[in-house]
C-alpha cells in the first residue's frame, strides 16, 4: 500500500447514501468518491483504480454483482464490500462465492462499516505484501517478459533491473533510439509489487505542449475549448501500477515543473483545477539524450533530473553487442510465424552473416523490422540476403580519404570524395542522397556531370 490517502469507490443509486457515506469516510482520512447507479459505477471503474469498493447490490440496469465482476477483472485483488437493505441468505452466498470481501445489511452503524473498510484495506495490504515475498523467493508472476540478450553489458543491466524492481524507486532508463528502453521497463514493472496494476506509457515527443499536458494530469470540464468532460490524466489512471515516460526530454519547463511536483508531493494538478488529486504511481522515464547536458544548456531543470535518476540504467546499443543479436533473431522469427499462423521462417548462413557486419543505428527496432520486411518478401522456408532490405545487401562506404589520395587534398577533391561516398551509401539515389547533403538535386547532377568531365585527382 502506499502513503498517500487510500481511495474508496461508492456506488448507490440513492444520493442521501452517498452523501452521508461521502462525509463518514472523507472524515476518517479517506480519499473518496461517490458515483449514483450501476453505469455510472462502471464508468468509474474505467477511469480509477480505487483500494475498497462499496456497491448497493440492488440498483436498475447495473447491479452490485455487475460491479463485483467488473472490479474483480480489473484487478482480482481489490476488496469489494456489497450493501443492500434487502437481504437474504441466498443473495449473500451468492455475493461471497463470487468474490465480495463481504456483504453487509442497511441500515448499520457508521463503526462498523469504518471497520469493515479498515479490514478490507489490511486484507488488501496483506496480498501486497505476500506478492512482495513472492518475488523476492524468486517466484515471477504470470506472463512476464524477460528481455532477450546474453551479453554481459546487457546481462549487468538485466540484473540491476532485477534488484530494483521490487522497490518504488523511480528508474530513469537512458539508451538510444530502439534500444528496447520499454521493454525494459515493462520487465520491471511485472517484477514489482505493482504488477497486477497497469502499466501506462505516453510518449512525451509525440503530442504538443498542450495536448501533453492534458494527457499527462487531466483536465476539469470547461477548462478549454473542447473540453466537454472532465478527464483522468494517464498518470492518475495508472494508479497502482506503474506510468513509462519515454522521450523525458522533450517535455517544456513549465511540464517538467508539473512532473516534479508529482515526484515530491504524489499529487497531480488537472490542467483548469484548482485542487490537486493524489496519485499513486511508479514513475519510469526514459531518454536518449544527455539530461546533464541539457541541464548545463538549460533545457532540462536539475531538480526534476535529481528526482528522476534515482536509479540509472543505461541500455547499450546494439552495435555494442552483436552477441546478442542471433538469440534477438530468434525470438523475432518466432513471434513472426505465431502472429501470421505461418511456419517459421530461418536465416541463411549468407543472410546471418549480413545481419552480423551491419552496424544497426537503429537498434533492436530496426532488427525487427528488417526481419518483418525479410519474412514478408521472402517465398521460401529459408531466407536468403535479396529478401532483406536493401541498405544490408550495398557494400560498406569506403573511407572518406583513400590512403591512396595526397596528404593534403584539396577542398575541391574533399568535396568530390564526400559526394561519391553520400551517393554509394543512399544506393545511387541522387533525390535521397540530394536531401543528405542539403542541396538542390539540380545541383548534385551538375556536379556529377563536371567530375565525369574531369579527371579524378
Amino acid at each position: 500500500m502506499s502513503a498517500v490517502k487510500p481511495a474508496i469507490l461508492v456506488i448507490d443509486d440513492e444520493q442521501g447514501i452517498l452523501e452521508t457515506l461521502r462525509i463518514l469516510l472523507k472524515n476518517e482520512g479517506y480519499e473518496v468518491e461517490t458515483v449514483q447507479g450501476g453505469k455510472a459505477g462502471l464508468e468509474a471503474l474505467k477511469r480509477s483504480r480505487p483500494d475498497v469498493v462499496l456497491a448497493d447490490i440492488r440498483m436498475p440496469q447495473v447491479s452490485g454483482l455487475d460491479i463485483l465482476t467488473a472490479a474483480k477483472e480489473q484487478d482480482p485483488e481489490t476488496p469489494v464490500v456489497l450493501m443492500t437493505a434487502q437481504a437474504s441468505l441466498q443473495s449473500a452466498i451468492q455475493a461471497v462465492n463470487q468474490g465480495a470481501f463481504q456483504y453487509i445489511q442497511k441500515p448499520f452503524p457508521n463503526d462498523y462499516l469504518l471497520e469493515v473498510c479498515r479490514r478490507a484495506l489490511e486484507h488488501r495490504r496483506i496480498r501486497f505484501e505476500n506478492q512482495s515475498l513472492k518475488m523476492e523467493a524468486g517466484e515471477e508472476p504470470p506472463h512476464l517478459v524477460r528481455p532477450i540478450g546474453k551479453s554481459r553489458s546487457f546481462l549487468e543491466v538485466l540484473k540491476l533491473a532485477e534488484q530494483v524492481a521490487p522497490t518504488e524507486s523511480t528508474v530513469l532508463v537512458l539508451g538510444e533510439s530502439g534500444t528496447g528502453k520499454e521493454v525494459l521497463a515493462r520487465f520491471i514493472h511485472h517484477l514489482s509489487a505493482r504488477h497486477q496494476g497497469p502499466f501506462l506509457s505516453l510518449n512525451c515527443g509525440a503530442l504538443p505542449e498542450s495536448l501533453l499536458e492534458s494527457e499527462l494530469f487531466g483536465h476539469v470540464k470547461g477548462s478549454f475549448t473542447g473540453a466537454v468532460r472532465d478527464k483522468v490524466g494517464l498518470i492518475a489512471a495508472a494508479r497502482g501500477g506503474t506510468f513509462f515516460m519515454d522521450e523525458i526530454a522533450e517535455m517544456t519547463p513549465a511540464l517538467q515543473v508539473k512532473l516534479l511536483r508529482v515526484l515530491q508531493e504524489r499529487e497531480a494538478l488537472p490542467v483548469g483545477a484548482t485542487e490537486s488529486i493524489p496519485v499513486d504511481v511508479r514513475v519510469i522515464a526514459a531518454t536518449n539524450r544527455d539530461l546533464e547536458e541539457e541541464i548545463r544548456r538549460g533545457g532540462f531543470r536539475s531538480d526534476l533530473y535529481y528526482r528522476l535518476n534515482v536509479i540509472s540504467l543505461h541500455l547499450p546499443p546494439l552495435r555494442e553487442r552483436p552477441e546478442d543479436i542471433p538469440p534477438l533473431v530468434e525470438a523475432f522469427l518466432q513471434r513472426l510465424a505465431e502472429q501470421r499462423g505461418q511456419a517459421r521462417r530461418r536465416l541463411s548462413a549468407a543472410a546471418l552473416e549480413r545481419i552480423l557486419a551491419y552496424d544497426w543505428p537503429g537498434n533492436v527496432r530496426e532488427l525487427e523490422n528488417a526481419l518483418e520486411h525479410a519474412v514478408t518478401v521472402s517465398q521460401g522456408e529459408e531466407i536468403d540476403p535479396s529478401a532483406l532490405p536493401e541498405r544490408l545487401t550495398l557494400p560498406k562506404p569506403q573511407p572518406l580519404i583513400q590512403e591512396r589520395r595526397p596528404a593534403n587534398p584539396t577542398l575541391d577533391a574533399i568535396e568530390r570524395a564526400y559526394i561519391h561516398w553520400v551517393l554509394q551509401a543512399e544506393g545511387g539515389n541522387k533525390t535521397r542522397a540530394a536531401e543528405v547533403l542539403g542541396i538542390d538535386p539540380s545541383t548534385l547532377y551538375r556536379k556529377l556531370a563536371r567530375y565525369e568531365s574531369e579527371p579524378s585527382g
